[in-house]
């Protein structure tokens, strides 16, 4: 670890150690040797084992510099770490807290299971601690949020971090897309390391006024937020022609298994002409929690769904296409509820196709020109706890085929695009015109649905259809420019060409 501080390429650093009351007389002869050979070496023998949060805060203490980083004692930095930290603070200068990717290193030194991160994601970060390795602190931030907290041991970077997230702003948190930080690979995260960032977490929503329960699953964290104590009524819209089987699946596991009560259900019959079908939506009529409304334009997904939003009766909009099937049924209570966070915009659903492979874990902008889904075909096996598949996180775009979002955010935006996007795109355009006024777009993997994905949209391969997918390409390229190519919620280390978060070969990033 000391060596590798050593070897930075960038030289105006200083090393702050807190040696814990060490019991092996010989680390006290190393790091006093060390001390000897380089000025820049600064080291502090503490009396007392302090663990964790004690000995950072000792280290602290002696330092002089306007930045910290923290280093793991087993640890390794990257040799071109401080040169793009400072390189960073440079072209930054509002920045209070910088982060960096990071991988993991063996005993033999072999690095693995790389950490490609996104840009500064608060709900991916109350998941896991999106800010440690590397963690780049202000020094005067670290000291108003009062340091290191004893009690945290374990989780004490992941408290301090929840800490002073609360003196800044969103724009002075900055990303740093490079692996700068080789975390020594043990195994998984001990309990007490575990109970105590649920403790930090919980006290962070305290402190903010969140009402919110922290849940600690494999790999992280799961938020539970508070419905209100009277639910808003929701409105559920389903644009449908015709495909009574796939309509009759919808429908009825929505009315079967739905534990959220408070919704209306407004099916809009784009001019159905099937007989079955047409007897489906009159038995339907029965419901009072269901209204069919008949709707005999040509097929405009965008325009259907901007219709059905002027006669809904709900606070809160869901946007369901007619060929899905609820699985988990808590899938609507678990939307809503991040939905009525503030500045919260769209929230989006893990959508699995029949064969249990997955759907829809996001829309990450730029790939296939436009946009395509995260981890797409990835197993259900595969999305066990820990994955990155399985946490509460932002995105730009979340798929309309399952969005929820408040009324009044769908009118302030003004709808799904019904000029220019009449079948593709749309909900992309409306996710980002929905960031564009301020909001945060939100994924979840705990609302769970089968897709049978565009099972009854007409045939791609018509010539009229082909052209008006080209069209609305064009139309989202010329609109949205440069931000499909740079999806904040995306690595630039990742490869614009596939869905399964693999690397770019050439490099996206700017090597100098």
């Amino acid at each position: 670890a000391i060596e590798s501080v050593l070897k930075q390429n960038y030289e105006n650093w200083e090393l702050c150690i807190a040696d814990d009351a060490s019991t092996f007389p010989e680390v006290r002869s190393i790091l006093e040797d060390y001390c000897q050979k380089d000025p820049r070496v600064k080291v502090v023998f503490r009396k007392l084992n302090g663990h964790y949060s004690a000995a950072s805060n000792s280290a602290v203490e002696l330092v002089s510099g306007d930045w910290v980083v923290f280093l793991g004692h087993d640890d390794l930095l990257s040799e071109q770490a401080m040169f793009w930290v400072a390189d960073t603070i440079n072209k930054n200068p509002t920045a209070r807290l910088l982060y960096s990717d990071e991988d993991k290193i063996d005993q033999d030194g072999n690095r693995f299971a790389p950490y490609f991160k996104c840009e500064w994601d608060i709900d991916l970060f109350y998941s896991q601690n999106l800010l440690a390795h590397i963690g780049v602190y202000a020094t005067d931030l670290l000291k108003d949020a009062g340091g290191f907290r004893m009690g945290f041991e374990g989780a004490h970077e992941y408290d301090l971090a929840l800490r002073c997230i609360e003196h800044v702003t969103a724009p002075q948190i900055i990303h740093i897309p490079r692996i700068l930080y080789h975390w020594r690979g043990y195994g998984s995260t001990a309990e007490y390391a575990v109970l105590a960032g649920k403790k930090a977490l919980q006290e962070h929503f305290q402190r903010k006024k969140i009402q919110a329960r922290t849940e600690a699953v494999m790999g992280g964290y799961r938020i539970h937020y508070k419905l209100p104590v009277n639910p808003p009524l929701v409105s559920l819209i389903i644009p449908s022609r015709n495909a009574v089987q796939l309509l009759r699946i919808c429908v009825g596991s929505i009315l079967e298994l739905t534990t959220y009560e408070n919704y209306e259900l407004i099916i809009v019959d784009n001019a159905s002409d099937d007989p079955e079908s047409l007897k489906y939506l009159e038995s339907l009529q029965d419901d009072k929690r269901v209204r069919v409304l008949r709707d005999e334009r040509p097929f405009n997904y965008s325009a259907l769904n901007n219709g059905a939003v002027k006669i809904a009766r709900g606070d809160v909009l869901g946007l369901l296409n007619n060929d899905l099937e609820v699985l988990s049924p808590e899938w609507l209570t678990e939307m809503v509820s991040i939905a009525l966070q503030p500045q919260v915009g769209a929230v989006g659903a893990r959508l699995w196709y029949p064969n249990d492979t997955l759907q829809h874990g996001g829309v990450i902008l730029g790939i296939g020109r436009v946009a395509g889904h995260a981890h797409k075909n990835v197993e259900r096996a595969d999305c066990a706890d820990g994955s990155p598949a399985n946490v509460i996180r932002g995105f730009s775009a979340v798929t309309a085929a399952c969005l929820v979002i408040r009324k009044d955010t769908y009118e302030k935006v003004g709808g799904l695009n019904d000029t220019d996007l009449r079948v593709a795109f749309n909900d992309v355009d409306f996710c980002l015109r929905v960031r564009e006024a301020g909001y945060r777009n939100i994924w979840t993997p705990y609302a769970e649905l089968y897709h049978h994905e565009s099972a009854t949209r007409e045939s791609e391969d018509a010539p009229e259809r082909v052209s008006q997918f080209i069209g609305e390409i064009q139309y989202m390229e010329q609109h949205w420019g440069d931000l499909l190519k740079n999806d904040p919620a995306y690595n630039p280390n990742l490869t614009m060409d596939y869905e399964d978060f693999s690397l770019a070969w050439p490099p996206r990033v700017q090597l100098l």
